[in-house]
């Protein structure tokens, strides 16, 4: 007798063959069989009508600190998202020295908007090299499975000290050879890979780059050797892609043997850059090696209220009078006082509104119950301001004093240069791309992108009018059995005998992304947008049921992922 079977629903398996009527079985956390009228189960769940999925897994989230304290690992879990891989862009929190960890977290407070009061109160840095770290991790059980790689600005910082938080400092021959020998402990001991950053959107919160902004050939290379005599690994790099940049980190994948992984997307300055970037990852894949490009599947977009860390009166001196109030408060003085109200809107003595606002009405958009993630330019800010006589700044303020206060606005700032979705379809449907870019954990007060599983669905699936829709089988195969793959996770991201039982049952004409919110349920009462979503009847991990009917049901099936897997 099976644990589990899921009946007569319909099967995609993440292979991305056709869809099919079929039962699947489950016995001992695996995947027993796949077929028609299989045998008699513990328990049984009728799937007429709903789709039967993989979990999916998520390559690119920052979950390095709240998988230590919060065994949900929301908002991921609620998005079908059964395994999430953290540690990427070169920043995380291991190896780090006893009482060094002021600077890990200063670095990721600021590249990636996670509050540091809220670090400083949740990660309790009971560990100090990489594998004791991964422990630590290994130590609590969560309702999906996480996986960790080693950043190269915690592994600087650790080997060269307080000289490694300046990426202008050249670390000695010693230095590099112990950042070599340290990624071939981390890799051994179950790190996924081996991250980096060298872009200058990625600062600390003091205002000082990342470190490995500038790491030079010796540097790259000498970590590369490390990962070589290990031999296991992806590297993945966000950059920002000038000259002479791919061809480092080709060189560095090159001689390490394994894997390159960059991330892609779309900026307003350099709309066409992406294409060289994937120009040359399809390169480098005809000359034998492995690499691929992570991409989004929707613009990345920054999200604006009067409780976010943005919005477009936040430079505003008026402001000032109303930062420190509480939201509520805030809310009711707005409302009420209607000369503060003109003198926000007002333009600031000395000029307009800031300039990065003030050029932006036009890709600006009100966030609806059901939220658009292919917005017409029509219906920005300034397009509606443009129609009814008002200025943007009065249909702005309008928007986010909705709903109580409550209302929000979205600014696409990366891959919707054109104001459409066609060059996000392009990358996803391209061979060399791999589903990525989606941040969970991160950004927590600009930037809601952990639901971009629900959204690939839904929008790419289903609801697309501005141009063609992509077939559901790609996409969950995208979703799963790519992700899964590009990261050595041969075990799971497919419904077959003996791969792992992570499994979505999804009610597709059903499944909807809510409206972003904020809540302020992190450590020290920190902020953070969250987006929960309607028609996940049921997310099993190991078998295990974690979500039922959208809610959790608070078990913790989930471990911790050491390196690749294959199926048993």
């Amino acid at each position: 007798m099976f644990d589990l079977v899921i009946r007569n629903g319909t099967v995609i398996d993440g292979s991305g063959a056709p869809r099919r009527v079929a039962d699947v079985a489950v016995q001992d956390g695996k995947v027993a069989a796949v077929g028609a009228k299989l045998g008699a189960a513990k328990r049984e769940i009728d799937a007429f009508g709903l789709v039967v999925a993989p979990g999916f897994v998520d390559i690119h989230t920052h979950y390095d600190g709240q998988a230590t304290w919060d065994p949900f690992v929301t908002p991921s879990s609620w998005h079908g998202v059964t395994t999430t891989v953290f540690g990427n862009c070169g920043v995380g929190f291991a190896p780090v020295r006893p009482g060094a960890s002021g600077y890990l977290i200063n670095l990721m407070e600021g590249v990636e908007d996670i509050p540091g009061t809220v670090l400083s109160e949740g990660v309790k840095f009971n560990w100090e090299s990489f594998p004791d770290y991964l422990d630590a991790l290994a130590s609590m059980n969560r309702a999906v499975d996480v996986a960790a790689q080693l950043p190269h600005g915690a592994l600087r910082f650790y080997v060269m000290g307080d000289r490694g938080a300046e990426h202008a400092e050249v670390p000695t021959g010693r230095e590099i050879e112990e950042m070599a020998r340290l990624t071939e402990e981390a890799l051994r001991a179950g790190a996924m890979g081996f991250t980096t950053s060298r872009t200058t959107k990625h600062k600390a919160r003091d205002g000082r780059f990342t470190p490995s902004l500038s790491a030079r050939e010796a540097e790259l290379l000498g970590i590369a050797q490390g990962i070589r005599r290990a031999g296991r690994g992806v590297i993945e790099v966000n950059s920002d892609f000038g000259p002479g940049e791919f061809e480092a980190m080709e060189a560095a994948a090159t001689l390490a043997g394994r894997p390159l992984s960059c991330l892609l997307v779309q900026v307003d300055a350099q709309p066409e850059l992406w294409r060289e970037t994937l120009a040359n990852i399809h390169r480098m894949r005809a000359a034998g090696h492995e690499a691929n490009a992570q991409v989004g599947s929707r613009p990345i977009g920054v999200i604006m209220g009067l409780e976010t860390t943005v919005h477009p009166f936040a430079a505003h001196p008026v402001w000032r009078e109303l930062r420190d109030l509480t939201p509520a408060a805030r809310y009711q003085r707005l409302v009420a006082d209607a000369d503060l109200r003109q003198r926000l809107l007002a333009p600031r003595a000395g000029g307009g509104a800031p300039a990065f606002m003030g050029e932006s009405f036009h890709k600006m958009f009100p966030v609806a119950d059901r939220p658009d993630y292919e917005p017409d330019l029509a219906d920005s800010v300034a397009a509606i301001a443009e129609r009814t006589g008002r200025t943007p700044q009065e249909v702005a303020l309008e928007a986010i004093l909705a709903q109580g206060g409550k209302g929000l606005l979205m600014l696409p700032f990366e891959n919707y240069a054109a104001g459409s979705l066609d060059v996000v379809r392009e990358m996803i449907t391209d061979p060399a791309a791999v589903l990525g870019v989606a941040d969970g954990g991160a950004h927590v007060g600009v930037i809601c992108d952990a639901s971009s599983p629900t959204s690939l669905l839904t929008l790419w699936g289903r609801d697309r009018t501005r141009g063609p829709k992509l077939g559901l089988e790609f996409l969950i195969a995208k979703q799963t059995r790519g992700t899964a793959l590009s990261y050595g996770l041969a075990d799971r991201g497919l419904l077959a005998p003996g791969h792992k039982a992570d499994i979505n049952v999804i009610d597709f004409e059903a499944l909807q992304l809510r409206r972003p919110e904020v809540v302020y349920d992190l450590p020290a009462g920190g902020r953070r947008l969250i987006q929960r979503a309607s028609g996940y009847r049921h997310t099993f991990v190991a078998g295990v049921e974690t979500i039922q009917n959208d809610e959790l049901t608070g078990e913790r099936p989930g471990r911790l992922v050491r390196g690749a897997q294959v199926p048993v």
